[in-house]
């Protein structure tokens, strides 16, 4: 697993390194959606598809007792990010965790 460097893309168009040796991997628009999509229960689900390696969406549901529906939607948004890939076979999705460690980038 690779540590993920995340930033905050604010409305300024102004975008400069400010002398650090990392740019940011992820880009949020805001703190606040940052916050969401890092949550605890976000970084747990994560850290569940590192160790346990689920074959299925459903597989995952059951190993951290959510509805698939909602694992669906959860992973969908973080695969929009870049912090998951959803693997679609037949009728199955297999997910798996692109990042579960993350360095934060504040200017």
């Amino acid at each position: 697993m690779k540590r993920c460097v995340v930033g905050i893309r604010g409305t300024s168009n102004g975008q400069t390194n400010g002398g650090a040796k990392r740019l940011p991997t992820v880009w949020f628009p805001s703190t606040a959606t940052m916050a969401a999509v890092l949550s605890e229960e976000n970084r747990a689900l994560l850290r569940v598809i590192r160790d346990a390696q689920p074959k299925t969406l459903t597989e995952l549901a059951a190993l951290t007792g959510r509805q698939v529906s909602n694992l669906s939607r959860t992973l969908r948004m973080m695969e929009g990010y870049g912090l998951v890939e959803l693997t679609r076979n037949v009728r199955d999705v297999r997910p798996t965790a692109l990042a579960t460690e993350f360095l934060v980038v504040l200017d």
